[in-house]
């Protein structure tokens, strides 16, 4: 018998993977979202987490982006 899940399918890098697993990790049980880890740049989410993980990569690069001082 096989088991279906919707989830969401994302692709990125080693360095941003380990930004979402981290996020995942700091979570309490009840609310972790990662499905399944595939391998280093490729996991499997729960899909009403999406636009939370967008989000948090955002706020993530907009703090770590550098601004020329004026």
């Amino acid at each position: 018998m096989v088991n279906a899940i919707k989830g969401v399918f994302i692709t990125c890098d080693i360095p941003m993977a380990q930004f979402i697993v981290n996020m995942n990790n700091s979570m309490p049980s009840s609310q972790k979202f990662i499905i399944h880890i595939l391998d280093s740049t490729h996991l499997f989410v729960q899909p009403q987490v999406e636009q939370m993980i967008r989000s948090a990569i955002a706020e993530f690069r907009d703090q770590n982006s550098y601004e020329k001082p004026t």
